[in-house]
């Protein structure tokens, strides 16, 4: 009996697929007690070739980080850019339907959170958190237009969603007297 072949992948498919297997051990583990070992036996590769794919963990991490905040980004403009809305308040809800689209993945969402949480163990990290939320809220104000306080309250309410999503806690509507 022959053992099945297996078809070869692409460097960057194969990067691809450590990413999201690295995305959900990191989610579940967080950075400190993820090993790189449960990352490849994820992904279905050894160890070793993990390490020729990223050199360190810490490089698995801050790729898939890289790759946490592209995709809420490329959201917002996939976003604003489908709605034909000039208004300000009309391209934020776009942007908004966006994210509660996303937060749908709960595995995303849960790593994005342990990106804020590594952030406090590691300077690198924590510059890379930095920058790419800071590019994110950026990006919300060039896309909507809207001032600082706008864009603020636009994070603010999204870090509310993830927290409440994660806790799989019903949304604290302020409008409903709650």
């Amino acid at each position: 009996m022959s053992s099945p072949v297996r078809a070869r992948m692409s460097k960057s498919a194969r990067r691809e697929q450590v990413l999201a297997a690295a995305i959900a051990e990191f989610a579940t583990g967080g950075y400190a007690a993820t090993s790189t070992e449960s990352i490849a036996q994820r992904a279905g590769i050894s160890q070793a070739y993990l390490f020729r794919l990223f050199p360190t963990k810490k490089a698995v991490f801050l790729a898939a980080a890289n790759q946490a905040f592209d995709t809420v980004e490329n959201a917002f403009r996939a976003a604003a850019g489908r709605s034909v809305a000039t208004d300000e308040a009309d391209r934020m809800d776009a942007m908004a339907d966006a994210y509660i689209d996303l937060l749908g993945d709960r595995q995303s969402l849960t790593f994005q959170l342990q990106i804020y949480a590594a952030s406090a163990l590691d300077e690198e990290i924590r510059t890379l958190a930095r920058e790419r939320f800071h590019r994110l809220y950026q990006t919300v104000r060039e896309l909507s237009g809207s001032d600082a306080g706008g864009a603020f309250n636009f994070m603010a309410q999204g870090m509310l969603l993830n927290v409440t999503s994660v806790l799989e806690l019903e949304l604290l509507n302020p409008d409903a007297g709650e």
